[in-house]
């Protein structure tokens, strides 16, 4: 009797002892599973942020790389543009006050002017000065307006430069030339000129709302050349701010249709934009020139 009792005691221990056992093993192994690491994590979570991709290390990833192509890489170079051509514009100039009747005059024999040098200011004898009511007219017609300054016969003397310009200035300002117009001494070959005037003259103009030009009959063996190289010697920036108008060669008079091309003879160092290429035109008062297009802004 005791062996039986003795006996069930242990089988009904076991009934009830060995549930607990099996709970405890089996939150045991849930727990060292969930202590794992996470792939996601140890890969840096990039299959999550990237799920069309897989990681960098698969060997998948690796055949499915396509190889580098150095040819589809290489971009054709862009085809360099020619320089823009420098276009000509024909144009005359005169000392005669210009109104309908001078202006058909010139259309009719020469052709239409693109561009009208006129002097500024009257000088007895020599030119009926510019004048805004004048400068207006020209500007209906569609024609520009190159403003020249011929107020003086000697071109010596930085501080005489200076006071010359100044004078320029103050009838620009007076009759309405625009800022940044450029205003050309007119330095005639039986003046007396040396560098100390050009340097006046463009220094001046240069820090006004005005820019400097210079005409004059630029060959190798003038004054004026010889005056302006000098200048540029002690000045290198005068070469950059000046406008030069030359009429070194002068093959003569034409119309706009017969007019040469543009081939002034320049000494060494001086960029020519206007060529007046015929002086002194027996029907109607002109001289004839020519412009590069790169100026045309420059006046009025």
């Amino acid at each position: 009797m005791k062996t039986r009792k003795w006996f069930w005691t242990i089988v009904l221990s076991a009934i009830l002892v060995l549930p607990l056992l099996l709970v405890m093993f089996h939150d045991n192994g849930t727990k060292k599973q969930s202590d794992l690491p996470d792939v996601q994590t140890v890969l840096g979570d990039n299959t999550a942020k990237n799920p069309g991709k897989t990681h960098p290390n698969s060997h998948s990833q690796t055949h499915s790389q396509p190889k580098p192509n150095p040819k589809a890489d290489h971009q054709p170079k862009p085809e360099k543009k020619p320089a823009p051509k420098h276009k000509t514009l024909w144009g005359v100039d005169s000392a005669t006050k210009v109104d309908q009747a001078f202006l058909k005059c010139v259309k009719k024999h020469y052709g239409k002017p693109a561009v009208f040098g006129r002097y500024l200011e009257t000088k007895e004898g020599i030119s009926t000065g510019l004048t805004k009511k004048e400068a207006d007219f020209l500007h209906k017609e569609g024609v520009k307006v190159i403003p020249i300054f011929n107020h003086f016969i000697d071109a010596t003397g930085y501080k005489n430069g200076v006071s010359e310009a100044k004078e320029a200035i103050r009838y620009a300002n007076r009759i309405g030339i625009p800022k940044g117009t450029a205003i050309f001494a007119d330095i005639e070959p039986k003046y007396p000129v040396d560098e100390g005037f050009i340097r006046g003259w463009v220094d001046t103009l240069h820090k006004s709302d005005y820019k400097p030009g210079i005409y004059g009959v630029f060959t190798k063996e003038s004054k004026v050349t010889s005056a302006y190289k000098k200048a540029m010697e002690k000045d290198k920036n005068i070469q950059d701010q000046t406008i030069i108008w030359s009429s070194n060669p002068e093959p003569g008079i034409t119309n706009k249709d017969s007019a040469p091309k543009f081939k002034p003879k320049a000494p060494d160092k001086i960029n020519v934009s206007i060529w007046q290429y015929g002086i002194d035109g027996q029907t109607c008062n002109i001289d004839t020139n020519l412009i590069q297009s790169e100026v045309i802004e420059d006046l009025w």
